[in-house]
């Protein structure tokens, strides 16, 4: 089979004109074939075939199809209304596909991955032997080829006419994709209309990213079975690509016409690299607390608290290059007060996580203030996990005033959440930088701040509770929180001193909120400095020095605890 990358030629088929199957408009072809077959009055998406797609997404001429051939048989000696072998004639007749999925190698922009990509009008996409087998094999060049895989899903479920051996594709594809986590390559699942059955309980939902196309569905059981199953009417927007990304079940949704660049920006922002030198600019980060001004702590909090204080998204604009966000917890929501993905840093891939308050009323609002709900962790945990297993850096940016106290997050396991980024972050086997630009309001800021180098805005503040939360349980009274600012010591300098942050990023005249895009430089130029300082040692040494970090806090005689035993040394080393 031949797959053309011209687009237009591509996806022009014969006849003048469609007719939309949502809004009933009549389109000239050449017009739907210009736009991607997506309607222009209503914005369907309509069906691409396997050749189709691979020509609306790769990098032109550059598709070459996987070698040999996977045929599938009557093994059963099935028959319903007509016999199996029948359907697979008519199938592989009308098509001119072998079964219902293209696999081989490509470029997308100019990056190379291997694609799976399933056709709808093979009996459904269903999944079949030889469907198993493709997608498999795709795998496995991936890994020998050490690239990225992609797989676009279309599929009505496990093919029933090959029985308990479709079945068992779900397994076998999803052992492959094992296989390329644990070599530390990506997969990545494109999800296009419709995704059902065994398909969406198996590779569709288990790549380290789920990308949908708009207007595509997905689930285990089809509307109509469960509305028969259960008695009960289902929401107009069941199983839609909105209703997935609102419950945490994918990462994004996007246009058609969206899809190949994000995926572009993706692979670049995802690809192994090696260790870039330290910016040529002197490091801005101040070490020595002799060296900063002494501020005035309620006047740092009161700075920290600024709306106009740069957020994380400011600095993923300033900072960062090519920022992809990824959403959802892949359980039950998505929390907008934590915002994670992959970025380029001076050319450099890196993960990129934090909190989100906002300028505004509304924008305060929609993001929560800042303070995650459990979903929030977990989806922050589930990106710090992928970056470790890329072999890519983290930087951490925290922003809060703790994690959300509602009676919702304690239900969903708020407390669960933070203590299992706690503890999962000292086993992440890469960089980790913590920036706090602003509030580091309690187990909400640690949460994403168990890093190897925690640094710190000059006006940032770093405490076990708010000021007014203390003031009010040791004063009685919240009016004393200035009182109570100055006793936590949460100041930048005041960190240093205690040695809980690493270094003070120097904020420009004025503050932050005067010269955003001088600060965001120097942050810049300051990661710049740590990741280089952080290259130089090895995985298992950076686990232990993070260990050791904090394994230190309180252990120096600033307590009134007797010394702990030095005759053996503990498992941190």
């Amino acid at each position: 089979m031949t797959v053309t990358n011209d687009r237009p030629a591509a996806l022009a088929p014969a006849e003048p004109w469609s007719r939309c199957l949502t809004c009933g408009a009549l389109v000239y072809r050449k017009k739907l074939a210009r736009n991607l077959n997506v309607c222009p009055e209503c914005g369907r998406h309509h069906r691409l075939t396997a050749p189709e797609r691979i020509a609306q997404l790769v990098d032109e001429g550059t598709f070459a199809p996987l070698g040999g051939r996977a045929l599938a048989g009557d093994v059963l000696g099935f028959t319903d209304a007509r016999p199996y072998a029948e359907r697979l004639a008519e199938a592989r007749r009308r098509t001119g596909l072998d079964d219902a999925v293209v696999c081989g190698a490509a470029l997308i922009g100019g990056m190379p991955v291997c694609l799976a990509v399933m056709d709808f009008r093979f009996m459904g996409g269903s999944l079949g032997t030889a469907v198993g087998e493709l997608i498999t094999r795709a795998a496995e060049r991936a890994l020998a080829d050490r690239c990225p895989l992609l797989i676009v899903t279309a599929s009505g479920g496990a093919r029933m006419q090959e029985g308990a051996l479709s079945l068992m594709q779900m397994a076998k594809v999803s052992q492959a994709l094992g296989a390329l986590g644990e070599a530390g390559l990506l997969s990545v699942s494109l999800v296009t209309d419709p995704t059902y059955g065994g398909v969406a309980a198996s590779f569709a939902t288990n790549c380290d990213i789920v990308l949908v196309e708009q207007g595509a569905r997905m689930g285990f059981a089809g509307p109509r079975v469960i509305e028969q199953t259960i008695r009960q009417k289902l929401p107009a927007d069941f199983q839609t690509a909105d209703f997935l990304l609102a419950r945490g079940q994918v990462d994004a949704v996007r246009h058609r016409r969206d899809l190949r660049e994000w995926l572009r920006r993706l692979f670049l922002a995802t690809r192994a690299v090696a260790a870039a030198p330290a910016p040529a600019q002197p490091d801005p980060v101040v070490a020595e607390p002799h060296r900063l001004d002494t501020v005035d702590p309620w006047q740092a909090v009161t700075a920290a608290r600024d709306t106009a204080r740069p957020t994380l998204l400011d600095y993923l604009r300033e900072t960062f290059d090519g920022f992809v966000e990824l959403r959802g917890d892949r359980l039950s929501a998505d929390c907008p007060a934590v915002v994670a993905g992959f970025a380029m840093l001076d050319c450099r891939p890196v993960a990129v996580v934090g909190h989100q308050k906002g300028h505004h009323t509304r924008e305060l609002v929609s993001r929560n203030f800042g303070m995650p709900r459990p979903e929030g962790y977990r989806k922050a945990l589930r990106v710090m996990k992928l970056a470790a297993r890329l072999g890519l850096p983290i930087v951490t940016v925290v922003d809060t005033p703790g994690a959300y106290p509602g009676r919702e997050a304690e239900e969903n396991g708020q407390s669960a959440a933070i203590a299992g980024n706690i503890l999962a972050m000292f086993g992440l086997a890469t960089p980790v930088i913590t920036v706090i630009t602003g509030e580091g309001g309690s187990g909400g800021a640690l949460a994403l701040a168990v890093a190897d180098q925690v640094l710190i805005a000059e006006r940032g503040t770093y405490s076990v509770i708010s000021p007014e939360g203390c003031s009010a349980i040791l004063w009685g009274d919240a009016a004393c929180a200035p009182d109570a600012a100055r006793a936590l010591r949460i100041t930048a300098r005041e960190l240093l001193e205690l040695g809980i942050v690493d270094g003070v990023l120097p904020e420009p005249p004025g503050g932050a909120a005067a010269d955003p895009t001088a600060m965001a430089s120097g942050l810049r130029v300051a990661l710049g400095h740590a990741l280089a300082r952080l290259d130089r040692t090895e995985p298992d040494g950076l686990l232990a020095r993070r260990r050791r970090r904090f394994r230190a806090f309180g252990a120096d005689g600033s307590t009134d605890l007797a010394p702990a035993p030095t005759a053996d040394k503990g498992w941190w080393e």
